[in-house]
């Protein structure tokens, strides 16, 4: 199915054919993503009144338990109640169902190496999304200021991101404060990495309040609060496709939370002559 769709007095189309999704396929069984020292996702047998969830068993039916982290265990979408007492569910953030995104890759830097800043404890050795080289990658992309969604992929890309296991050792990129700023033009965020904060970051979560304009420390919701919005993070992009505009359909659970599994799907834009 062809759709088309105008954007900044331009014409775009796209096939339905051609949608990719950018969610991390979450193993119950073998290697998954992990951060933050979480247990890892597991499924198991349901069993209840002589009734055996498993047709290997002599079961009827096959029914699983699923246990699982959201945050922590593959790619999520979270609200802002992420970081406030209030609930504002994530499965009631996302209208309309298609959205025009644009998809960036930017090569993460040390935060010394581009002298720009994180609150709290930054260190020289940091590896970050710096605000200078997003801005370089959204400046070949003058369509970004037309679109609520954004999609970062970072550099080095590879495979391991599907599994990798963010430990103290082996810490995760971030955002520096800089480039936190630049994205506040976006009502939906998503990203490669687990957390758009340094892992341990004395529990600040200082780009969460930022993104979402809550002010540091509160866990309260403001009249500047940008409840409408949502971060997505641990998605993986493929080599294969490409930066540029794209349509996003966001698929989220019916979940009254503030996180859930979630699964972005991306259909590539073509302007019409």
């Amino acid at each position: 199915m062809e759709l088309t769709l105008t954007l900044n007095g331009c014409t775009y189309r796209t096939e339905t054919e051609k949608a990719l999704s950018i969610a991390i396929p979450l193993n119950f069984d073998g290697a998954q993503p992990n951060h933050f020292g979480a247990p890892i996702a597991h499924a198991e047998t349901l069993e209840a009144d002589g009734f055996v969830g498993d047709t290997r068993r002599g079961g009827s039916c096959n029914v699983a338990r699923l246990t699982l982290v959201p945050h922590c265990n593959g790619t999520h979408t979270e609200s802002v109640s992420h970081i406030v007492d209030e609930l504002v569910p994530v499965g009631e953030l996302l209208s309309p169902v298609l959205l025009p995104c644009i998809v960036v890759s930017v090569k993460a830097e040390t935060l010394g190496s581009c002298n720009e800043s994180y609150t709290p404890n930054p260190e020289a050795g940091d590896l970050v999304v710096s605000g200078r080289r997003l801005a370089e990658a959204l400046s070949q992309q003058p369509v970004a200021n037309h679109c609520p969604a954004i999609v970062i992929r970072t550099l080095p890309n590879d495979e391991e991101k599907c599994h990798r296991a963010y430990t103290e050792g082996q810490p995760p990129v971030f955002f520096s404060s800089e480039a936190i700023e630049l994205l506040l033009t976006f009502e939906h965020l998503l990203v490669d990495f687990p957390s758009l904060d340094k892992m341990y970051d004395e529990g600040a979560l200082d780009n969460h309040h930022r993104f979402w304009q809550i002010p540091a420390g509160s866990h309260k919701l403001g009249a500047d609060a940008r409840t409408q919005c949502t971060v997505t993070e641990m998605v993986y992009l493929p080599d294969t496709l490409a930066d540029g505009l794209y349509l996003l359909n966001l698929q989220v659970p019916a979940f009254r939370t503030d996180a859930a599994p979630s699964r972005p799907v991306l259909m590539p834009l073509e302007e019409i002559e």
